[in-house]
């Protein structure tokens, strides 16, 4: 959920607020038993994950020219930042053996892009993909790096975004990655995609936005069946992970939960397929 300029500087300063998400997801995690993990924490031993958040160019309004936008951090790529990738960060270390770094910011044009296997835009209807940026993406991805896109509604929000895609990959299809795919059991046992609200929805009194009635996990998949983009439509990970530690939303402290686990999920999935 795009949040105001004042309202991203005061999650800045309140460093309490976050390191107090910390007490909190033990709680969230084992509210009911069919959100332990189904894998031994252990397991994971040995991989190494960063939380890479990618800044990207945007369209200066609809139809307008294209405006660098890397230097705003509150534009479309900065949303539920720093909060979100603080706390999804913290989780994975608590519940896994997995080594975490801190989250970073990089440009898909960042020469340590091809360190780290796993980045994330969020908005991904805003993106607009530069020409050298195009072919760089591309190799990323068929190398075996994977990218997760999350917080986008509603089908004139699909049919940007996959206009980027096609760019990409101009003769892959998006698939669905529905259950019994691997992804839904690869650490947490997940029956159904989940639907997270914005926090902007939840108060509303509903789980969707924009026309997005019905949430979807889709992919691309390299040759070999394995997805490299994972695309979270009409559902908003984001927002759920990064008000995981605001008390005076007690009730979305499930939908919280459950973006916990399907993130996780996802992050694993692409570290060990």
């Amino acid at each position: 959920m795009r949040q105001p300029r004042w309202v991203l500087i005061t999650t800045l300063l309140a460093a309490g607020v976050w390191l107090s998400a910390e007490l909190a997801l033990p709680a969230v995690a084992s509210a009911k038993a069919g959100q332990m993990p189904a894998i031994g924490v252990d397991k994971f031993a040995g991989l190494k994950w960063t939380f890479v958040r990618i800044k990207y160019s945007t369209w200066d309004g609809e139809g307008g020219a294209a405006r660098n936008s890397l230097s705003y951090w509150d534009d479309p790529w900065a949303i539920d930042a720093p909060a979100a990738e603080q706390n999804l960060s913290r989780r994975i270390k608590s519940v896994t053996a997995i080594d975490v770094g801190d989250p970073i910011v990089m440009t898909l044009g960042d020469e340590n892009l091809w360190k780290h296997p796993w980045i994330y835009i969020v908005e991904p209807s805003n993106l607009l993909l530069s020409d050298a940026e195009v072919p760089i993406l591309r190799e990323f991805l068929l190398r075996g790096g994977t990218l997760t896109m999350d917080d986008f509604h509603g089908p004139y929000e699909w049919d940007l975004t996959v206009k980027q895609l096609r760019r990409v990959f101009p003769d892959r299809d998006i698939v669905e990655l529905a259950p019994p795919h691997p992804i839904y059991t690869c650490f947490y046992r997940i029956d159904k995609y989940p639907q997270i609200p914005g926090l902007g929805s939840f108060l509303s009194g509903r789980t969707w936005e924009k026309g997005g009635f019905t949430a979807h996990l889709r992919g691309i998949m390299n040759d070999s069946g394995r997805p490299m983009v994972l695309i979270n439509w009409n559902t908003d990970m984001g927002d759920g992970v990064e008000w995981s530690n605001a008390e005076e939303y007690q009730g979305y402290l499930k939908w919280t939960a459950q973006a916990y686990q399907m993130l996780i999920n996802e992050v694993i999935y692409s570290l060990t397929h």
